[in-house]
């Protein structure tokens, strides 16, 4: 071989960016195998041309990307690896965006209070009969499930047809958002004594709400979609902590008025906590506690 068109690895560190431990690693996992060890001393040599992927690979690794990932994305061809970056991007931008929110949450919390941008009323939630559509997932999936899930139940009802008895609405068994999953259920009121949905498709079902009290707060235009809308959920959760009460049920978002495109100004979401009276023996039975219907 050749050894003029080889650089020994602490040659090829210097010019790569990356450690001579870092190389070593690349080795063992196969990212970036060295085009000579010598037999006897065991010692790493690459070729000189393979400075540029040791340096996309310092680039890659500096974005967070893995390591297995790194190595796919190389043996994937420049056109794999354009369209991964250009994904990554968009991740980062949203999780900027995300965190941004959060700190303006967070300031807007300290200087004002939360009851200075989230005013929550309580009202009674009827007895209803709902069809459902159910999945587990994150906020990177929310979206596409709730447009798949109320297509297909607006087909279904439409057969009936149904007869709605008040706003679509999702309930959210947990939390979700960009690092956790819940169970998360598309929910579609209508009218128990007219017709009846007939052939549901498999996971699809209907169930009975009972009545219950809400604790709920109202968010328009671009507080309407995420991230900002965590705020209005934190709001209605700090009010039912502070004013006794228990939590009594998943929390729902309400469609009072829907575009269909997210940060639209006309859009206008309900959220919607049920909420109880604490037990007695928890010592917050005192009349002077409880709720009166306003904020």
């Amino acid at each position: 071989m050749d050894r003029r068109n080889l650089l020994p690895i602490g040659q090829f560190s210097q010019a790569s960016g990356l450690s001579v431990t870092a190389l070593r690693h690349y080795d063992a996992s196969g990212v970036l195998v060295p085009a000579f060890v010598d037999p006897v001393s065991g010692y790493r040599y690459f070729r000189r041309d393979q400075v540029r992927t040791a340096q996309s690979i310092r680039a890659l690794r500096q974005l967070d990307i893995p390591v297995e990932e790194v190595g796919r994305l190389l043996g994937g061809g420049e056109e794999e690896l354009v369209a991964a970056l250009q994904a990554h991007l968009r991740a980062a931008e949203r999780r900027l965006e995300v965190q941004r929110s959060m700190v303006h949450s967070l300031l807007s919390r300290l200087t004002e209070g939360a009851e200075m941008t989230h005013r929550v009323t309580v009202r009674q939630g009827a007895a209803e009969r709902i069809l459902v559509r159910g999945a587990t997932l994150d906020n990177s999936g929310l979206d596409a499930f709730l447009r798949g899930a109320y297509e297909e139940m607006y087909g279904v009802a439409g057969r009936g047809p149904l007869t709605f008895t008040g706003p679509a609405f999702v309930r959210f068994h947990g939390v979700c958002d960009d690092e956790n999953e819940t169970l998360v259920e598309a929910c579609l009121p209508f009218w128990e004594d007219g017709a009846q949905p007939t052939h549901l498709p498999e996971g699809m079902t209907v169930r009975e709400l009972p009545e219950t009290t809400l604790a709920c707060t109202e968010v328009e235009g671009a507080a309407a979609s995420f991230p900002q809308i965590l705020g209005a959920y934190d709001s209605v959760a700090d009010w039912i902590t502070e004013h006794g009460f228990a939590f009594a049920g998943p929390v729902r978002m309400v469609y009072r008025r829907w575009t269909g495109t997210p940060d639209a100004p006309d859009n206008r979401l309900e959220i919607a906590w049920p909420i109880d009276e604490p037990a007695d023996d928890q010592g917050l039975s005192d009349p002077d506690r409880r709720w009166s219907g306003t904020d």
